[in-house]
């Protein structure tokens, strides 16, 4: 009897450990779940507006901004970014997904990493670094912005556009509902500025709509410090090159 308690005791507190350690990896994976990923675009002239940075060499057209899980972040803050896990792809990363504002390009590429495809690797087919910002150039080609905007007669210009026909090009094309964010506008002017447009996708990188109904779409939820969601009720401007 006397030998047996202290066993006991041991196998009880063991499995009590199990059961907790179980439980709290649950809570976590709980605390980090996500439904979809959002392919973000911003358009390199806003950028520059908003930071009120003067930018040389822009591209002239939508790049990446990144592949975000629509709530997790910070998910794994020991998993640091590691610039030789894609050397292969930093000919297309320089391209389509260039830092626009530092003059060391793969510092946006380590904040995207770590804040955002710590998480998205919860997905096998995202659980490394070469995954995850292959997919999201995979995807980035698969919805052409450029190309859907044009389509539609929206091109870089001084003229002002309605955001429902920004929307309405992408619906168009795609069947999906995007995500349209501007800012809004400052001291003398008369419109707001087109910075930032959300693609969204399934876990199975299938396309769905950013939002569940086309109701819940205008507003005026704040983004960042800067970006909005675009009032529907002003003109928007889609600024070319040459306005910097």
């Amino acid at each position: 009897m006397g030998s047996y308690f202290p066993y006991a005791l041991a196998l009880m507190f063991t499995v009590s450990a199990l059961h907790y350690g179980s439980a709290f990896h649950s809570f976590l994976s709980k605390q980090h779940e996500w439904k979809k990923l959002i392919l973000t675009h911003h358009w390199p002239v806003t950028v520059c507006k908003m930071e009120k940075v003067q930018c040389d060499n822009l591209p002239n057209y939508w790049t990446l901004h990144g592949l975000w899980p629509d709530k997790s972040q910070m998910c794994n803050n020991s998993w640091h970014f590691d610039f030789s896990q894609i050397q292969d792809i930093l000919p297309q990363m320089n391209m389509y997904w260039p830092d626009l504002l530092h003059t060391n390009k793969s510092q946006l590429w380590k904040h995207e990493w770590q804040k955002h495809g710590t998480c998205a690797a919860s997905l096998e087919s995202l659980n490394s670094q070469h995954k995850y910002f292959s997919k999201g150039l995979e995807l980035y080609m698969k919805v052409d912005l450029n190309s859907a905007l044009k389509k539609s007669g929206i091109t870089p210009s001084t003229k002002y556009y309605d955001v429902k026909d920004i929307i309405n090009a992408i619906v168009n094309l795609y069947g999906v509902v995007p995500k349209i964010q501007c800012l809004p506008p400052r001291q003398g002017e008369d419109a707001q500025t087109l910075g930032q447009i959300e693609i969204c996708f399934t876990k199975e990188f299938q396309l769905r709509n950013c939002t569940d109904k086309v109701t819940d779409f205008p507003g005026s939820s704040l983004i960042n410090e800067d970006l909005q969601l675009c009032n529907h009720n002003l003109n928007t401007y889609y600024p070319p090159l040459s306005s910097l």
